[in-house]
Formats: C-alpha cells, sequence, structure tokens
C-alpha cells in the first residue's frame, strides 16, 4: 500500500493536531509517543489529510520523532525545531505495580512558536477538524500558539482531555473546555470534572445511572459543548449529545488478550475523528473507533509496528 502524498491531495476536511510529540524513555530504550502525535499518525496511516503541529529539539530523541513522520509518510510543515530546549521525554520506570511516569518539564513542546504554527495552517486548505489535548498548554509558549489556532480554523474542534497528574490545572481544562465543540474524556477524568464542577468527593457514594447522565447533560450545557463522550474500556462508551441524544456502544467484545492499553484512547480519538472526516454516520464511528481501540490493546505499544497492520481495517471501511 503507497501512502506518498496521503497528507495533500484527498478532497476529504483535514483534520489539524496541535500538541505533543515525545520520546517514552525506558532506561534507554526510546520509544516514539505523545497522544497527538499517536493520533495523527493514526490519521495518516489511514490517508486522511493531517497537519500535526510540535515541535521538538535539535537532538536524537527528535530526529526518531522525524522518522515517524517520514514513515507514515506525514507532512513535516507543522514540525518546528527548537536549538535549545529538547525534545519532549517521558522518564518510565517499571515497577511491581506497573509502570511509574515522569513527565519532564520545559521540553520542545512547551515552546510552540504561534507564528510558525500560523504560517503552517495557512498553507493548509481549510481544516474540517482541530484536534488538542491538555498536556502542551502547560506553557505559556505552547498556549499562545493554540489560542492563535483557536482564534483562526472555522473548524469543529475535539478536546481528548488527557489529564495527567500535575500537569494541568482545573483552569486550563475550563478554558479547553469552553473552547471545544466535542469533549472527550475515560471514567476517571470524568470523576474529575464532577469533583471539579459538581463538588463531587470520591468519598461520596457513587452515582446511579441516571445520575450519570445527568450530570454529563450538565457538563453539555455548562461548556456549551455539542457532544461529550466517555470512554469505558473493554466495556465501549457512551456519546452524550447537547440535543439530548445518548448512543451507547456496549457491544464491542474485548480483545482476546490484552498486552496493553498504551494508546487506546488515542486510537479510539483517531478513528473518531477519521469517521467525521469521511462522513459515516455516529453510530458506526463510535462502534469502529472501540473495536480498533480494542485492536491497539492486543499489541505493543501505542501504535502498531508495521504499517500493514492497518490494511485489514482499510479494506473493511472502504
Amino acid at each position: 500500500m503507497n501512502r506518498a502524498g496521503a497528507t495533500g491531495t484527498s478532497a476529504q476536511p483535514g483534520v489539524v493536531v496541535f500538541g505533543e510529540a515525545l520520546v517514552d524513555d525506558f532506561h534507554g530504550e526510546q520509544i516514539v509517543g505523545g497522544a497527538p502525535f499517536n493520533v495523527a499518525r493514526h490519521l495518516a496511516a489511514f490517508m486522511a489529510p493531517q497537519l500535526m503541529i510540535t515541535r521538538v529539539g535539535a537532538d536524537r530523541a527528535g530526529s526518531l520523532v522525524r522518522a515517524e513522520f517520514e514513515r507514515f509518510a506525514m507532512s513535516e510543515a507543522g514540525l518546528q525545531v527548537d536549538p535549545l530546549e529538547e525534545t519532549g521525554r517521558v522518564l518510565v520506570e517499571r515497577t511491581p505495580k506497573g509502570h511509574r511516569f515522569t513527565i519532564l518539564p520545559n521540553q520542545a513542546y512547551d515552546f510552540i512558536d504561534r507564528a510558525q504554527a500560523m504560517a503552517a495552517l495557512a498553507a493548509q486548505r481549510e481544516p474540517g477538524l482541530l484536534y488538542f489535548g491538555t498536556l502542551a498548554q502547560r506553557h505559556e509558549r505552547s498556549r499562545d500558539a493554540l489560542t492563535g489556532l483557536l482564534e483562526t480554523v472555522h473548524a469543529v474542534r475535539f478536546l481528548d482531555l488527557n489529564l495527567r497528574d500535575g500537569q494541568v490545572d482545573e483552569r486550563s481544562v475550563t478554558r479547553s473546555l469552553q473552547a471545544a465543540n466535542i469533549a472527550k474524556v475515560n471514567e476517571e477524568e470524568l470523576q474529575v470534572l464532577f469533583g471539579w464542577y459538581f463538588q463531587m468527593k470520591p468519598e461520596d457514594p457513587p452515582l446511579a445511572a441516571d445520575q450519570v447522565h445527568a450530570s454529563c447533560q450538565a457538563l453539555l450545557r455548562m461548556f456549551s459543548l455539542d457532544a461529550l463522550i466517555v470512554t469505558l474500556g473493554h466495556r465501549g462508551s457512551v456519546y452524550f449529545g447537547a440535543d439530548g441524544q445518548v448512543v451507547s456502544t456496549r457491544d464491542t467484545p474485548a480483545p482476546p488478550f490484552v498486552i496493553d492499553t498504551v494508546g487506546a484512547g488515542d486510537a479510539f480519538a483517531a478513528i473518531f475523528l477519521l469517521g467525521k472526516v469521511r462522513g459515516w454516520p455516529l453510530e458506526v464511528a463510535l462502534a469502529r473507533a472501540n473495536e480498533f481501540a480494542g485492536a491497539i490493546c492486543a499489541i505493543p505499544g501505542a501504535v502498531p509496528g508495521e504499517l500493514g497492520f492497518y490494511d485489514r481495517w482499510m479494506a473493511r471501511w472502504r
């Protein structure tokens, strides 16, 4: 399958992906990641036009990121190179209780330049979607670049919350929710939102299903969202629409075996966005997003090592 030129010639509306590209550092073994970059790589593999706006350092890790741009035939128009700051790194320590992650401060993706981002955007046709998260907003410089994009792009804004301990505060999340049209959260992140905005405490009794639905509808109204998507792992997802529509996708079987769940949420977001680009019915997009996220759980890492992994999905969804 030839993916050359996949980013620039399609008549499909493009997706601008803003945020971190980094490496997970396992004591010397470096694996390229970052939620936004994972989303962009999946979109590129499915030949959906996309523009990844990020910043890396002039170092070995930055070369690894650039190699992934090349492997997935992604345009480097939005890839900035910082002459001083290092490419983003997350230190990963294996412990008996699982992995412990240390997200380093002051990384290249914290300094995404607004002027360069706007120039990259101006060279593209008007995108139909803008994806962003919260980690790349922790520094004023990258927040300013994102603000420029949000002020300029007349597109559906998709917020993938991706809360990381110690990396984001309520103010930043509030600002992001106010800017978004669609927000995606997992169950743990939803509980954080309930705590912040409805003063629910961890020790409070669990909410009944109808109370959870009512609280999600309240979040929609509070932030004027068009939709809120809550992912539930192998149990599927629930889509809450501002019009009262609720779509539960709970019939997706769990993968036969789970190697790890790294990148499952990113895979879900990518396929949901792919569905928006290609005009899939909502129920179809959600079901496919769940199924693909489950398949990612059955391989090591957030994206497959071989691009042939995508072929069967492309054949099924053609």
